[in-house]
């Protein structure tokens, strides 16, 4: 699936796409990740210049990850995969809003639908959602 639409050359809408602000975040923009029917935030990411790039270009939320310095498709492990329908950038240009279908029962490697399954009661976090999948299955057990 590609987000460029029809009759518009893939060139312009990239030249459009990087004047997003790169900069502030050391080559970064975080990507916040939204169910596009529920609203629900799924996760947060980062993504650089090529991971933007091909995010627009497949129309799959691809990412930079800053621990493992490398980019990274999310559900190339578990299959769990983002379909683009919508992107968004804030005021400033360096921060963008994904809008997604997600593909699979979740999007967070712990096993729940969202990675913001905790929520602050009084003086600690606790887990409010349940287990969408068993990441063991998906993943390979840990032990």
């Amino acid at each position: 699936m590609c987000l460029q639409p029809a009759g518009v050359q893939a060139g312009f809408l990239l030249s459009i796409a990087m004047k997003l602000d790169f900069s502030k975040f050391g080559g970064l923009v975080p990507a916040v990740i939204q169910d596009h029917q529920t609203g629900r935030v799924l996760m947060v990411g980062f993504m650089n210049e090529e991971a933007f790039r091909r995010t627009v270009e497949t129309g799959f939320a691809t990412f930079y990850s800053r621990t493992r310095n490398k980019m990274w498709m999310k559900g190339e492990s578990s299959g769990h995969r983002l379909v683009v329908k919508e992107i968004r950038t804030d005021c400033d240009q360096d921060t963008v809003l994904v809008s997604v279908e997600a593909l699979g029962p979740g999007v967070c490697h712990e096993g729940y639908q969202s990675c913001f399954f905790r929520r602050l009661d009084g003086d600690e976090w606790v887990v409010s959602d349940k287990r969408t999948y068993d990441p063991d299955q998906v993943y390979g057990s840990k032990s």
